[in-house]
């Protein structure tokens, strides 16, 4: 990606802005994965058009799923899956991590690679799964990409031990496609702490929905061999992404509004507003919008974000921000996303005058006067929405590559300075 600079909009007046934030990411690619494994046509409801999900769909379709756009919805139509195939995982942890379970059950070899950074995530502990469970994997012994599964048709599934620590989604793929394997899939999780439990919550609540058997205990989880069915899915609004725009009233002042939040949902941005309100903010809900005050004024925290990890970029940007001290915990994890997170926003915030000590589960930030630069995002989404919110309030901070956030968000830069001047979209 050739590097741009974006000069994030710093707020002049208090914000009063309506935002609509896109589907969610983990919905959509968990009902993709879902349909493509259904016994009959399944519709998304507004699901999220991003690189992520594209990347997805098209490697659904290189499989031999039929995925048809028609206006806000897809069309997914389930066909024999098929080999030879090769699929571009991008950057996209859902795809790499997701898809190997179901190309086992293909009938011929599927290739997998994706951008320079997916060779370096983790994993190892999915693939050593799959092969305990019968699946055959030529990866050259490296644990990750570029590999190929060598499909059978079928896979013989059981139960099986994996290290999740690294990711949930190790541990979700698993259990997605669980129905189609012959006797099931029994998962025991044998790491140190699981992080994103939310996710583990959704990934059942959508086989549920579909018609599977799961249970859940104490670190094992079981899926039963059974037909899923189609239908329809409505893709809730990604409650991640619009964490910066939440936390842009907390350190701007003024009040945004993010339309269409669900009364409930099991996605980890469900907690957002408890972490605001503990910063300084005040939420409350307006029908299907929740709307969010804030003073300019951020008070830290010391917080446990492991069930909530797809926030802590952008609430590391506000406490580098806040009058008091602030603690990050149970993110470590994190350094194997799509970049080393903790690293990279402890080098960025630090680059821009931040008070900032790196730890290995997470980051401690203490009060300090911040001021204009060069905010690096490693082709990182997230990076680049915290580097926007530290520009709503420090003029001067330039952005690089704003554009990757397309990677869950497409138009984000645009809904920004629509907020950021007021705007109301």
């Amino acid at each position: 990606m050739t590097s741009t600079l974006w000069p994030a909009p710093v707020a002049r007046a208090p914000l009063d802005a309506t935002v609509r934030v896109p589907g969610s990411k983990s919905i959509t690619n968990r009902a993709l994965v879902l349909a493509a494994l259904a016994t009959e046509s399944t519709t998304l409801g507004h699901p999220l058009d991003s690189r992520d999900t594209r990347l997805m769909a098209d490697a659904l379709r290189a499989l031999g799923v039929s995925v048809e756009e028609d206006g806000s919805a897809w069309r997914v139509t389930p066909g024999p899956l098929r080999g030879p195939a090769a699929v571009d995982v991008g950057l996209a942890g859902t795809v790499m991590r997701f898809l190997p379970p179901l190309a086992a059950l293909a009938d011929g070899d599927v290739s997998f690679d994706g951008d320079p950074r997916s060779r370096e995530r983790p994993l190892r502990p999915l693939l050593d799964a799959l092969r305990a469970l019968g699946a055959s994997i030529d990866d050259a012994g490296r644990g990750g990409l570029p590999l190929v599964v060598h499909g059978a048709g079928r896979l013989r599934g059981g139960t099986v031990d994996i290290d999740a620590s690294a990711s949930s989604q190790l541990l979700s793929a698993l259990l997605l496609a669980g129905p189609r394997y012959d006797d099931g899939v029994v998962v025991r999780h044998v790491g140190a702490r699981l992080p994103g439990a939310p996710f583990i919550e959704l990934t059942l609540a959508m086989l549920r929905d579909r018609g599977a058997a799961v249970d859940a205990g104490a670190a094992v989880w079981s899926v039963a061999p059974a037909p899923l069915r189609g239908g329809e899915i409505e893709v809730e609004p990604d409650l991640s992404s619009a964490g910066p725009f939440l936390f842009a009233p907390l350190v701007a002042g003024g009040v945004v509004r993010v339309a269409g939040w669900p009364a409930e949902s099991l996605q980890a941005g469900a907690a957002t507003p408890k972490v605001l309100e503990a910063m300084g903010a005040t939420c409350r809900r307006d029908g299907d919008t929740l709307v969010v005050h804030g003073s300019g004024e951020i008070t830290g925290i010391d917080v446990d974000l492991a069930d909530n990890p797809e926030l802590a970029c952008v609430l590391a940007a506000a406490a580098a921000l806040a009058s008091t001290p602030s603690r990050l915990r149970g993110i470590g994890h994190m350094r194997g996303h799509e970049t080393d997170r903790l690293a990279a926003l402890a080098t960025e915030l630090g680059g821009l005058g931040a008070s900032v000590v790196e730890h290995e589960d997470g980051l401690e930030f203490k009060p300090a006067t911040l001021h204009g630069g060069v905010f690096h995002t490693y082709d990182d989404h997230r990076l680049a929405m915290a580097g926007a919110l530290v520009g709503l309030a420090v003029p001067d901070v330039q952005v690089e590559n704003v554009e990757t956030t397309g990677k869950t968000y497409p138009g984000f830069a645009e809904h920004w300075w629509a907020m950021a001047g007021g705007d109301a979209r």
